[in-house]
């Protein structure tokens, strides 16, 4: 140690200088030659981020071990790994609206609050990450995820067919019916509306019914589906599914969803605004698609906002070298990139970017999707199913009740029934 020496003001300087950037610089290469596992839903998020993996390996030296699934496989996956305390999985989507109570009670998250106050490359702006959807992956204080996108249901109809039947845009619920009921008459060649009919998949389309219908899942810690809002926004679904949706309606999930409307078999498709960028593939929907949020029931229009999530398994041995991959995922010049691809940012400062405006500008259906994108961020709710630790079970319930009516194998006011009785059951459970 240096005792009763003067060091020159210059060399003391230098030091100082070589002191702060090793204290506060950040290196990509740190985790080099490490191997990071990632459990990915095939949405079109994943399909967008991984096709650039090979820049990840390059800037960081870190080798990516991917698993993909589709949703229903991963969730089935994800649950026996964790549930399992295995290590095997160090990176996994999670949509904190669905499972986040869930695998935030049972310890399956890595905290990640610290981690983006320190070990952040100085470009990352976490700051600049939306708040709600923050403050939606937060439990008990802890950061559980980092968003990725911001997305919702949304109207995609076809502009040509509702010219040729003589429609205007739809401005409410019943205007929806009344399109799919004309079209039917007016074009057989397409299926007049689309949504989700598969079980598990129901609640994240029905929720925006329910809601612009003026219902809600939980009153006084009893489940209200049985309501007449619920039984309402029941019967429209189910109703609208089996009189005008495809043949094997309850099978369809997104994946069906976006093909049947991409290839031009349906006039009308209720659907994730994530889904734009498989929509518009290959273009032939590029000029003849308008996009909208759900039209208005009694409430309003009260559209649903989510975002998916990147997480860290809390039984990860290389939590350091994952969140490299979770902030280069989510970094700024990471979401505007996907953003052009039609996968909307949960950052604002994209929307404002040069390069997006002109890439929005470019088509019409571009242009109202972002309009679309502004209600959901303004005015949607993140309730999706019961706000419970069982929120993805609830959400069986939901599909089961709603998928009993499109079959037409009980009435709403029996389907309802079943359902509320189970649900105050799970909401007991707490």
């Amino acid at each position: 140690m240096l005792k009763n020496r003067s060091i020159p003001a210059v060399v003391l300087s230098v030091l100082l200088a070589g002191t702060a950037t090793s204290a506060f610089a950040f290196d990509w290469k740190a985790h080099e030659g490490e191997t990071v596992s990632f459990l990915a839903n095939n949405n079109p998020w994943s399909q967008a981020v991984l096709s650039y993996k090979d820049e990840f390996t390059a800037l960081t030296g870190i080798n990516l071990r991917v698993d993909s699934y589709q949703e229903q496989q991963m969730r089935q996956r994800l649950v026996t790994v964790l549930n399992s305390g295995s290590d095997e999985i160090d990176v996994f989507m999670t949509l904190a609206s669905r499972e986040g109570q869930q695998f935030a009670a049972s310890g399956w998250y890595a905290d990640l609050a610290a981690y983006t106050q320190g070990s952040v490359a100085p470009e990352y702006d976490f700051a600049g990450v939306s708040p709600a959807l923050v403050k939606a992956a937060t439990f008990d204080g802890k950061l559980t995820s980092i968003p990725l996108n911001l997305e919702g249901p949304l109207l995609y109809y076809r502009t040509d067919i509702f010219e040729k039947c003589g429609l205007a845009k739809p401005a409410s619920l019943d205007d929806v019916r009344a399109a799919a009921e004309k079209i039917k008459a007016c074009d057989a060649s397409v299926t007049p509306f689309a949504s989700r009919g598969l079980k598990p998949a129901i609640a994240y389309t029905f929720s925006n019914v329910l809601h612009n219908m003026g219902g809600t899942y939980i009153v006084d810690g009893k489940s209200t589906l049985c309501a007449p809002a619920g039984q309402k926004a029941i019967a429209w679904y189910g109703d609208l599914m089996r009189e005008y949706g495809p043949p094997g309606a309850a099978n369809y999930s997104f994946y069906q969803i976006s093909a049947l409307y991409r290839s031009g078999r349906a006039a009308m498709a209720f659907e994730s605004s994530n889904e734009l960028r498989t929509i518009m593939e290959g273009g032939e929907r590029l000029n003849d698609t308008d996009v909208i949020p759900l039209p208005a029931g009694e409430a309003g229009t009260v559209p649903t906002a989510i975002g998916w999530g990147l997480a860290i398994s809390s039984r990860s041995a290389r939590k350091d070298a994952a969140w490299y991959f979770v902030q280069w995922a989510s970094s700024p010049e990471m979401q505007k990139r996907l953003a052009l691809q039609g996968v909307a940012s949960p950052r604002a400062s994209v929307a404002a970017d040069e390069e997006y405006k002109t890439w929005i500008a470019e088509a019409p259906v571009r242009a109202s999707w972002q309009a679309a994108l502004g209600v959901l961020a303004s005015d949607g709710s993140s309730e999706v199913g019961y706000p419970i630790v069982a929120n993805p079970e609830s959400r069986d319930y939901i599909g089961q009740a709603v998928q009993d009516v499109l079959l037409g194998q009980r009435s709403v006011e029996e389907a309802c029934a079943a359902a509320d009785s189970a649900l105050d059951g799970l909401i007991a459970r707490k």
